[in-house]
């Protein structure tokens, strides 16, 4: 009968199971219960004003094209400038038309990827902890996710931890590889622990890459929010890994334009074609005036290229000021902070809050996802667990740590601070 017909499960291939996100559930949580939400990866400070004064002009300018269809594959002034920056940081001559692609957000662009090179049966390997998206997407395409994880070395006695103490181990990385493996992925700077990974630690994932033919997705959406001097080494500059390497970047997290959602891929072309087809056919186009805004942002920042009065230069020294700020507020309240070498977060560790929150027994729910909750209903205080960056085998290794996110205005990271003080008087009152 019809009515049987209309009521057969629908089968949505591969999608079983990835419909799950953590984000929908903790940004409900912050809009309900936060007073602060240091939990999302957004700064609450607006982008520079020579960008946002750039897309007033696209916008309300005399050129009414900006208004309608540029190139599918990224606006040609944004690719010429982006191909022009790239050489310089890449040592690597590029083609704007062929060499890169741009994107709706780093988002899309890992998409592009997963869903171009990824196929049945295909091995990816993904670096634990995880920006959450690259598990589901290697799924979505059809592809088996393999996990290696950092581990935590921690430091002497009395040192603080630093997210340079989360290594990887060689033996253990090597032992992933095999003929199946098709990618790896790389984050670096990572989120959420703010590690940047060393030229040690890329050469020795360059080497395994190229003796076992495996391509690199390398997530470089932080690569200018790098502190305390340290030095974002590009995966695609070593040997052996131009051709075989996609790099991903973000103007959202650049500029602090995070909704513009302007993103880019660059890569040799062998790989760029294929990134193209899947574009070309699901989002064939990204918005014409956010791109030549960003166009004209790096258009600037290519001109003041390592210049004090650079975005890029003076972007990172204000953001370290905000994270030395947010990790002293930490330590002050008793969570132990680990100090990231980049990006907008932060990891702290909650064992010394544990007896505010009841054990529950026999809970499959890790311990950081239901302190972090606990802390924004019953303190206001919003933040990520880091459990919800690692895959469901290996979410109870490390479940006393939680992410906070310090690009923030000052007065957030106050009310922050007011929060966990008033918070640790309780505890030793």
């Amino acid at each position: 009968s019809l009515q049987a017909k209309m009521s057969r499960p629908v089968q949505s291939r591969r999608l079983e199971g990835v419909d799950k996100n953590i984000w929908v559930e903790f940004v409900k949580l912050a809009a309900t219960y936060s007073t602060v939400n240091l939990g999302q990866g957004f700064p609450d400070f607006p982008p520079p004003d020579f960008l946002k004064e750039a897309l007033v002009t696209a916008l309300s300018g005399e050129n009414h094209m900006l208004h309608q269809y540029t190139r599918a594959f990224g606006h040609p002034p944004l690719v010429k400038i982006l191909a022009q920056l790239f050489e310089k940081l890449l040592g690597q001559e590029l083609d704007p038309m062929t060499n890169v692609m741009v994107t709706v957000g780093a988002y899309q662009a890992l998409f592009c990827c997963f869903q171009a090179f990824v196929d049945e049966g295909d091995e990816v390997i993904i670096i634990e902890p995880f920006f959450d998206c690259y598990e589901q997407m290697v799924t979505m395409a059809g592809g088996t996710p393999v996990f290696v994880p950092l581990r935590l070395k921690a430091p002497e006695n009395g040192k603080m931890m630093s997210s340079a103490d989360w290594k990887l181990d060689s033996a253990e990385l090597a032992s992933k590889f095999n003929e199946r493996t098709k990618a790896i992925v790389l984050n670096s700077p990572n989120n959420p622990l703010g590690k940047v990974f060393s030229r040690g630690e890329l050469e020795l994932i360059a080497d395994l890459c190229v003796k076992h033919d495996v391509l690199c997705i390398s997530d470089e959406v932080y690569e200018w929010l790098v502190y305390d001097g340290k030095e974002h080494i590009r995966i695609a500059s070593l040997p052996g890994m131009w051709d075989r390497t996609v790099i991903i970047g973000s103007a959202g997290k650049t500029f602090s334009a995070t909704g513009w959602k302007v993103g880019w891929t660059v890569g040799p072309n062998r790989l760029l074609q294929h990134i193209r087809t899947v574009h070309q056919n699901s989002v064939y186009h990204c918005a014409t005036a956010a791109q030549e805004a960003v166009a004209q942002g790096f258009q600037r920042e290519l001109m003041l290229y390592g210049k004090p009065d650079s975005y890029f230069v003076q972007l990172p020294k204000e953001l370290q000021k905000k994270r030395d700020w947010l990790v002293q507020s930490l330590d002050a309240a008793g969570m132990k902070p680990i100090i990231p070498e980049g990006t907008y977060f932060l990891l702290a560790d909650i064992s010394n809050f544990k007896s505010d929150v009841p054990d529950v027994p026999n809970s499959d729910e890790p311990y950081d996802s239901r302190f972090a909750k606990w802390m924004v209903k019953n303190k206001g205080l919003a933040a990520i667990p880091l459990s919800a960056f690692y895959c469901g085998a290996h979410k109870n290794n490390y479940s006393h740590f939680i992410r906070f996110c310090f690009a923030k205005e000052e007065a957030t990271l106050k009310a922050a601070n007011d929060i966990l003080q008033k918070w640790k008087q309780e505890k030793t009152s």
